[in-house]
């Protein structure tokens, strides 16, 4: 009898191992040997908070980016610098501050945590942030304002020029709320706060700050984040706690001791997620986003209304997105009894826009899945 003949297996295949989802951000701060030398002279000095000498120093570093005799001061994070910087300019309890829908909802916490109401005002399609002129038309704006506070829409620029203009013209105090522009503000004539979140472009986990060529404005902002003291141990007025340590002071210095490199780092990054889109005109980036300035995001301007199929589509592609500002501040609930205006280009941008992924570190494979994924979502709408 002959040997039966073995049944002919085939052999398994090799799974193709799933991709990476191409994450929207991936924030990086500096590494632990860029900043042990700062650590040392905090071991040295054994002063760890309270305005020490790695604080004072990065302060006048900050100062430095801007124009001579601008006054910085440092605070716990950039909601609180809003926060007291209100306070500090002696607003009337309770008044109306105008700030743009169109924005994140620290920008309107830190007018409510001041004692004041928020008003929303529609921002500018173009632009995405407010027009000090269609502000100033605003009816009831004198009496009901006390104050502005137009935002840097993801780091870009306002008019500033104008803007002055508009506090000139109207006697109401103007604060710029620049927490995503750090490498493009360097005009304090109006108070300007810029954050220092790990998500920034520059970081320390957190931080803000608050400069302005109003040194006294400045000073009080700086009395109100340490207990109200002011070269005494009495406390001259209510006031918090929102001093940053030594330790933080130490990212901070590192961070800005690599800032000129990873300036082009981020640039040359987005540099090369406009050339990947060039070939889709109505993928629409902010104006000068990675020619003339960068931030730590990259929100672009889609088709009307497409922006959660197009979410959805790049999700399905292992692509993260994110709107970043939601449907706007103003839908929160915790808004929702604050005064407003029509909103119709808000409503519009929060289905037209889409933060896509970008990082410092983002490579050629992460663009180009992006990009494919990005032309196969546009190319079915």
């Amino acid at each position: 009898m002959g040997l039966a003949s073995p049944q002919l297996r085939p052999h398994p295949q090799p799974q193709a191992e799933p991709r990476a989802t191409v994450a929207v951000a991936r924030p990086r701060m500096p590494n632990a040997q860029a900043v042990l030398p700062y650590l040392q002279r905090i071991d040295e000095a054994r002063w760890y908070s309270n305005f020490g000498p790695l604080l004072t120093e990065m302060e006048q570093r900050l100062a430095d980016r801007f124009s001579p005799g601008t006054a910085v001061t440092t605070v716990a994070n950039a909601t609180q610098a809003l926060t007291l910087a209100l306070m500090a300019m002696g607003l009337p309890p309770g008044g109306h501050v105008i700030v743009p829908a169109w924005t994140f909802v620290a920008t309107a916490h830190a007018v409510v945590q001041a004692g004041l109401k928020p008003w929303f005002v529609d921002v500018d399609p173009q632009t995405w942030m407010l027009d000090p002129a269609r502000v100033a038309a605003l009816p009831q704006l004198n009496p009901e304002a006390v104050a502005v506070i137009p935002v840097c829409a993801f780091g870009a620029l306002p008019d500033l020029a104008a803007w002055r203009a508009f506090r000139d013209q109207t006697g109401l105090p103007v604060l710029i709320d620049a927490a995503a522009a750090f490498d493009t503000i360097s005009d304090a004539r109006l108070p300007v706060v810029v954050s220092l979140h790990a998500t920034k472009v520059l970081g320390l986990g957190e931080g803000g700050f608050l400069a302005a060529e109003d040194a006294a404005l400045v000073q009080r902002v700086r009395q109100l984040t340490t207990f109200g003291f002011h070269g005494s141990r009495e406390s001259l007025a209510p006031a918090t706690n929102a001093k940053l340590s030594e330790y933080a002071a130490a990212v901070g210095l590192a961070a800005l001791d690599s800032w000129p490199g990873d300036r082009l780092r981020w640039m040359r990054t987005a540099q090369m997620l406009r050339i990947a889109l060039i070939g889709r005109p109505e993928v629409r980036f902010q104006d000068g986003w990675g020619s003339d300035w960068v931030t730590s995001v990259c929100t672009v301007g889609l088709p009307e209304g497409s922006s959660d199929q197009v979410a959805a589509a790049l999700r399905d592609h292992g692509v993260d997105t994110r709107q970043w500002w939601g449907a706007g501040c103003h839908a929160s609930r915790a808004f929702a009894d604050c005064r407003r205006e029509p909103l119709a280009v808000t409503d519009a941008l929060a289905g037209s826009t889409l933060g896509l992924p970008f990082s410092i570190d983002m490579d050629a494979d992460e663009i180009a899945r992006v990009a494919q994924a990005l032309e196969l979502a546009l190319s079915r709408g």
